[in-house]
């Protein structure tokens, strides 16, 4: 097959994020297909580039990637900005990667990766052009997740929202959703429910792996002595980190100055988070800024004990997030707070302890309990490791896609 991969937050291992598209990108050709992936501003300066008119050509280990000088590609940038400053930058995206979609070689198949739901726009234009099936993966629901967090409340944002979102699922030859939830979402919008397959995110089994040592980054921020919980990723809106300031001050108030949180990343709601840390003199909160590369980020991981999976309570639980899926890789207990399918797959595996999303009282009791039985730690630890490997495979997962590439082709 000749794929034309459109996501606009392609992220290469050198970087900072998911890179789900990378790695899929990578397993279809190691299957002989052709991949060009058209995404933004890539920013990495590792592989070679070739100039053009607001385009520049990479060769991102083997993967050709056409990088247009529109919106952005790292999506932290997003948290800090306003709902139509966000908006404009999607539309730029959209119409740009349109554009550029139309110059390649025709494609046997165009497959668009959401967020934002915007780029879906752009599979239906390209689909119109080419004459070929789109299939659109959808990683996260759209206005419905920006809805329950708070984050979208005018209601011609949401109409304009909804009519762009069932016209890219109705565009749409098949659909890729990142959890059953999702599923369920895109579903209630009228979509059968055989267009829709899951396929969630996957746990990089190499890059974090329990054998890894953290001992440097455990010096560097100061661990020694304590244990220590990790929270990595976004520091946005959605993610809710003030749950976890809740929490350390809890731990605070019972005098477990052996107890550490530590926040690593980077997002909108950072130095919000960091003040609030400072007012309250909540000294078992370390905050730790970005690392150079995301093999660094398995390091920090490593140096922690349990890691922490947090997001903002909403009704409707609909998230995939990468740092659950490579916590389960590094071998390590996942303390969450998002109920249904994570939180379920988390207990019923014997990976962790599930909180509560509105109670952070919840999380301190956990972290109190895993503080005192190693015992618990290192068995958790080695479920985690083992669902990584028998379900959340990239490799098993990335072959999933392809199927469903071939099969809407066919």
């Amino acid at each position: 097959m000749k794929i034309l991969y459109v996501h606009q937050y392609f992220i290469t291992p050198a970087q900072h994020g998911g890179t789900r598209s990378y790695e899929f990108a990578k397993h279809l050709m190691s299957r002989g297909h052709e991949v060009t992936m058209i995404t933004s501003g890539l920013q990495n300066t590792e592989f070679p580039v070739k100039a053009g008119d607001k385009v520049t050509e990479h060769d991102c280990d083997g993967i050709r990637v056409l990088s247009i000088a529109a919106g952005y590609n790292d999506a932290r940038r997003g948290t800090g900005m306003g709902g139509f400053a966000r908006m404009r930058n999607f539309l730029r995206f959209a119409n740009l990667a349109t554009k550029v979609g139309k110059t390649v070689a025709k494609p046997d198949i165009i497959l668009c990766s959401h967020t934002p739901l915007t780029v879906g726009l752009t599979g239906i234009r390209l689909k119109k052009h080419f004459g070929v099936p789109f299939v659109f993966e959808v990683r996260d629901l759209w206005p419905d997740a920006l809805i329950n967090i708070g984050a979208l409340r005018n209601p011609l944002a949401i109409w304009f929202l909804r009519r762009m979102e069932r016209r890219a699922y109705d565009g749409a030859d098949h659909i890729v959703a990142l959890s059953p939830g999702m599923k369920l979402g895109v579903c209630r919008q009228g979509v059968a429910e055989e267009k829709v397959s899951v396929i969630p995110n996957s746990s990089d089994l190499e890059l974090f792996h329990p054998d890894i040592d953290g001992s440097e980054h455990r010096e560097r921020l100061g661990l020694r002595g304590k244990f220590t919980a990790i929270y990595f990723g976004a520091m946005g809106l959605a993610n809710g980190l003030d749950y976890a300031l809740e929490a350390a001050n809890i731990l605070k108030r019972r005098e477990r100055d052996d107890i550490v949180l530590v926040l690593h990343g980077e997002g909108g709601m950072k130095s919000d988070l960091k003040a609030r840390a400072a007012h309250a003199n909540l000294t078992n909160v370390i905050f730790s800024d970005s690392l150079p590369s995301k093999q660094e980020v398995s390091r920090v991981v490593a140096s922690c004990d349990v890691c922490m999976t947090i997001y903002k309570a909403t009704k409707e639980v609909t998230w995939s997030p990468n740092k659950m899926f490579d916590a389960l890789a590094a071998g390590k207990p996942v303390l969450i707070n998002v109920g249904q399918w994570l939180g379920e797959t988390i207990e019923e595996n014997g990976c962790g302890i599930s909180c509560s999303p509105e109670d952070p009282t919840d999380l301190a009791d956990a972290l109190e309990k895993l503080s005192a039985d190693p015992h618990l730690r290192a068995r958790m630890g080695r479920n985690s490791r083992a669902l990584a490997e028998n379900e959340f495979d990239r490799k098993k997962l990335a072959a999933r896609l392809e199927n469903v590439l071939a099969e809407t082709l066919s």
